[in-house]
């Protein structure tokens, strides 16, 4: 158990590797456009350079879990915590663009290994209902502020001492956070039963995704690559899928009546970080490279995006108990739709000031910051007795859309130098608003028996 005196230096080394976590999802963004004239990366690199961390991180998450559950989540989560470590030094003095996405995808393991093990020790040592939910609801709004805080720390940190100091960031972080985790005891309770860890289902998820997404990213470069990779996502997918169905230990063993509900919420969460995090990929590169804003005026533009996140969980919340979860995603989806439009027409409207820009960008925001929620709960209302497999799913569900969406997102747009670009990524802004109108229309049709019942 923990050390009775105090628990909050735990519950700060875990929620601020949580925070960690989360944040390097977007943080770099901003320091991009330095990464690409300093390292001469080009927009398939720069790219990389979010997906080498988002991919192993969407990946490994189920993985980590169940590996957490046989050796200890303590082991994983300081395994987890050297490595991110490590590997952020390495992304500090990273000489060339290919050591800079080596290194970041040894931080998207780190990442990977840390996520699931630091809300299953802040559980383990509550030793009552009451402080499991106060130090879970501290978690989780922690957790929350890191998606608005990357994009304006990674602006005041660029422009004040360069592109590096983002990954310096990390370290004494860490440091400090593992000084409490090593102090952690071991429960003194007997453990569950053991249970294996579907080692052959790991590698072909992490083969698939990794795969998929250089397909996506090289189709420009060379069509052959790009589509003897796409063959060998698929077959890796495949494989997954069999492995699922034979193995005694799946890594998702959903239960046949929750197959297809937590299949398209998870569907649902995808596509809304595959628009979200391929959009904002986007927008501070315009921001920086085509407005010409310094790295902290990009950071800040995307608060009005970033901000609501955070803020709208306890209302959105309210919202789905009373018309439903689905519903309520429906809604969320119809805004941020609207949101993706005024941004598209922004991009090509050079006399569209920058109050219009943050009006829509704030549309947007409150749209996700409506749909996160809601489906995250309509994914958890499939598995009541299993929270932490439809909590699994819907994250690795997450993570592999926002790594897609960078790779299509990049590829799309293509060099930030090219003429079309700005024309390009408002195509892809209108692409986003059908794609969040057609989940809606989806979401507002299927599984109503899944609203919450009103006492």
């Amino acid at each position: 158990m923990v050390p009775t005196r105090s628990r909050w230096p735990l519950t700060l080394a875990l929620c601020g590797g949580y925070f960690l976590v989360l944040l390097d999802v977007t943080v770099v963004n901003v320091a991009l456009p330095q990464i690409g004239a300093q390292l001469h990366a080009g927009s398939a690199g720069l790219a990389w350079v979010v997906d080498a961390y988002s991919v192993p991180l969407a990946g490994l998450l189920l993985a980590s879990g169940a590996i957490g559950d046989v050796v200890g989540h303590r082991r994983v989560v300081l395994l987890g915590m050297v490595g991110f470590g490590v590997a952020s030094v390495a992304c500090a003095i990273a000489p060339t663009i290919g050591v800079l996405v080596a290194a970041r995808a040894v931080q998207g393991v780190g990442a990977a290994l840390m996520l699931p093990g630091t809300l299953a020790l802040l559980v383990e040592s509550s030793p009552d209902a009451t402080g499991r939910n106060r130090i879970v609801g501290a978690w989780a709004a922690i957790g929350g502020a890191a998606l608005p805080a990357g994009p304006v720390v990674g602006g005041i940190l660029v422009q004040a001492a360069g592109w590096r100091t983002v990954f310096w960031l990390s370290v004494p972080i860490i440091a400090l956070a593992l000084i409490p985790v090593m102090r952690l005891r071991r429960p003194q309770q007997p453990r569950r039963p053991q249970r294996r860890v579907d080692w052959i289902g790991a590698v072909l998820l992490v083969t698939a995704l990794t795969c998929l997404v250089t397909a996506i990213i090289q189709v420009q470069e060379s069509g052959l690559l790009a589509a003897v990779l796409a063959v060998v996502a698929a077959c890796a997918l495949l494989g997954f899928l069999a492995t699922e169905r034979r193995v005694s230990n799946p890594l998702m063993p959903v239960p046949r009546p929750a197959r297809r509900p937590l299949g398209l919420a998870s569907f649902v969460a995808a596509l809304m970080n595959f628009c979200a995090l391929g959009g904002l990929f986007l927008l501070t590169q315009i921001f920086q490279d085509v407005h010409r804003l310094s790295p902290l005026m990009a950071g800040a533009l995307t608060l009005p995006a970033m901000l609501p996140l955070p803020l709208l969980g306890a209302p959105a919340g309210k919202l789905a108990t009373r018309i439903g979860t689905w519903r309520t995603s429906a809604l969320g989806s119809a805004i941020a739709a609207a949101g993706a439009i005024g941004i598209a027409f922004t991009m090509t409207n050079t006399g569209v000031g920058y109050i219009a820009l943050a009006f829509f960008l704030a549309v947007w925001g409150i749209g996700l910051g409506v749909l996160t929620p809601a489906i995250v709960t309509a994914a958890l209302a499939t598995t009541p007795t299993t929270p932490g497999l439809a909590s699994g799913a819907s994250n690795t569900a997450r993570q592999t859309g926002g790594a897609l969406g960078i790779a299509v997102f990049a590829t799309i747009a293509g060099s930030v130098d090219s003429a079309g670009f700005a024309q390009h990524s408002a195509a892809l802004f209108i692409t986003t608003a059908v794609i969040f109108m057609l989940a809606g229309i989806t979401a507002f049709g299927v599984f109503p028996q899944l609203r919450p019942r009103i006492s």
